[in-house]
């Protein structure tokens, strides 16, 4: 049986090359984000709090449009399903979240 081309288009898969640079490919950790947004643009900062917990660095900014922001909240929580399927549920303790509201 013979696919015509809609068919073969469906199963077309695109290719990307990523190119990272040496010192992004080492990463940087962090332990908290604040997510803010205006109508065209979220702002993600990615922090780091260390004991004794009362400052908060940010160690890296994004700043993205609303379709990817949800693009990217829709491919995190299907990472997180596969992750719990694979090694059990992700505990989350029950912590207020910083706000800028919580930063002086």
């Amino acid at each position: 049986m013979d696919m015509d081309k809609q068919d073969k288009k469906k199963i077309t898969k695109k290719t990307i090359s990523i190119d990272i640079s040496s010192e992004l490919e080492k990463g940087t950790y962090a332990n908290q984000v604040i997510i803010g947004h205006s109508q065209k643009e979220f702002i993600l900062d990615f922090g780091l709090i260390l004991p004794p917990g009362n400052k908060l660095k940010i160690v890296s900014r994004v700043i993205t449009n609303p379709v990817d922001a949800k693009v990217l909240a829709m491919v995190l929580n299907e990472n997180i399903s596969r992750y719990e399927q694979m090694f059990g549920n992700i505990q989350v303790p029950r912590v207020k979240p910083v706000t800028p509201d919580h930063l002086h």
